[in-house]
């Protein structure tokens, strides 16, 4: 790749993620460092780009993220606010992970000129409206008052988005959001892996990619948990987090790490790690055209899977599951019929404070109209449908030192899905980690098979049939 484009593609993924990712573990670090993102015009390069041998996909990003840059750096002496998510996805939602904090960002002039951040239950605190929860809360956690910190029900982001402003205004809030961003703790984990271990003095601990958001959320609550901890120690506990993010900036802010970084940002905004929203309809099309938006493929025709978890042990014990998908279409009878078995290992030895067996509410989303057939290791199943899909739905359990729960869910596909030229979308939830997926094609005559890793939304086209010479 020539070393110009390198150099500017990177420039302007930084940028964005400056502000991104300035939400997450970095927003002490804006606050005492104003970052000044201001940048000249970029219609140059755009022009450039589409002149070098890249993949569309690759162009289409770099147009969206030269869009957004432009725009969101622009001196138009506006106040731009954004709201961002921070996710725990070793306590799995929908929509990504647990929403324990929350931050908000200013930026004017491309300038960040003030962050505010806060424990999602502090701001739950102030919602006094009686929201019905969905009811797998009520049915698993007991909770009768839907509020912030359980937004992100949907698998949908720009519904998750949507929905976590709404409990934001019943709490007070009096901000009006240019944009929602959300964050998982994997994030953390990932750019660890651009800084090297990271160890704070008088902290123990020795952060890597491979714990370190472990390891800090065990600073941050083990040690604080139980009534003889005075209220200031708990309340000030976080406080390693905003050193932990300086030293990140600071490491991260050097010309040899600028490639990586540009690589991980990109990595993290495909795998969903970071979701996108915009007020502007303008700015959510274009997250939209590169997929950064986190949204479920409605206007998707042909095969279709979203598998859904949403951890209902109230602790973080999807730090220790592993999953995977074999997925078997059938054409050889008189329907079409399709079998999801979608695998859970629990990998930890013992319960403690943080982990325990594993109950998940698990969603199917399939091509709208499938019938639903049989189930393995899941319990009573009912059938609901939700952007343009149907799914079914129900819970599971994952024992610890239990061999593979092989939860499995037979259906019949509708007669719109052929294996003529087969389509097949899968998409993932945000929060996942890597997913081996396994795709089972059944014709008369032959059988085809395809094996991926789902760390974004992966799209199978099987050819059966001939093209004719």
């Amino acid at each position: 790749m020539p070393p110009f484009f390198t150099k500017i593609r990177i420039v302007l993924i930084v940028l964005l993620i400056l502000i991104v990712t300035g939400g997450f573990y970095f927003f002490s670090y804006a606050k005492t460092h104003k970052t000044e993102l201001a940048i000249g015009s970029l219609n140059l390069f755009q022009k450039v780009s589409r002149l070098l041998p890249l993949t569309p996909d690759t162009k289409k990003e770099i147009e969206v993220v030269n869009t957004l840059v432009e725009t969101l750096t622009r001196k138009d002496d506006q106040v731009h606010v954004f709201l961002v998510l921070l996710q725990n996805s070793d306590e799995l939602r929908p929509g990504g992970g647990f929403l324990g904090q929350y931050a908000l960002i200013k930026v004017k002039n491309g300038e960040v000129i003030s962050t505010f951040v806060e424990d999602a239950n502090l701001l739950d605190q102030r919602i006094v409206a009686d929201i019905p929860t969905p009811y797998p809360f009520v049915r698993k956690l007991q909770l009768k008052k839907w509020k912030f910190r359980d937004s992100n029900f949907s698998p949908d982001f720009p519904t998750n988005a949507e929905k976590a402003q709404y409990f934001y205004r019943l709490a007070g809030g009096y901000e009006k959001f240019d944009g929602v961003i959300a964050v998982n703790s994997l994030t953390f984990n990932n750019i660890l892996a651009l800084t090297g271990p990271i160890q704070i003095p008088g902290d123990s601990n020795i952060y890597t990619s491979a714990d370190g958001a472990y390891k800090l959320e065990d600073r941050v609550e083990r040690v604080y948990l139980g009534e003889d901890v005075p209220a200031e120690l708990k309340q000030n506990r976080k406080l390693i987090m905003k050193r932990i993010a300086a030293e990140i900036m600071r490491r991260v802010a050097t010309v040899s790490n600028i490639p990586k970084l540009a690589e991980f940002t990109q990595k993290e905004l495909r795998n969903k790690d970071i979701m996108l929203y915009f007020k502007d309809p303008a700015l959510q099309s274009l997250v939209e055209s590169v997929h950064w938006d986190g949204s479920v493929a409605e206007d998707w025709i042909n095969d279709y899977v979203m598998l859904v978890d949403a951890n209902m042990g109230a602790l973080k014990t999807d730090h220790y599951i592993r999953r995977s998908l074999d997925y078997t279409v059938d054409f050889t009878g008189e329907k079409p019929i399709a079998t999801i078995v979608y695998t859970y290992r629990n990998t930890a030895t013992h319960g403690d404070w943080r982990t325990s067996d594993y109950h998940t509410y698990l969603r199917a989303y399939v091509p709208k109209g499938s019938k639903f057939l049989e189930r393995k290791m899941i319990n009573v199943v009912t059938t609901k449908e939700a952007f343009n899909k149907t799914y079914f739905d129900g819970f599971v359990d994952v024992e610890i030192g239990q061999s593979d729960v092989n939860t499995t869910l037979t259906y019949e596909l509708p007669d719109t899905i052929t294996p003529e030229n087969y389509r097949l979308l899968i998409q993932k939830q945000s929060g996942v980690g890597t997913l081996p997926v396994t795709v089972h094609l059944k014709t008369l005559g032959k059988e085809y098979i395809q094996n991926a890793d789902l760390l974004k939304d992966l799209n199978f086209s099987i050819q059966t049939v001939e093209g004719k010479k």
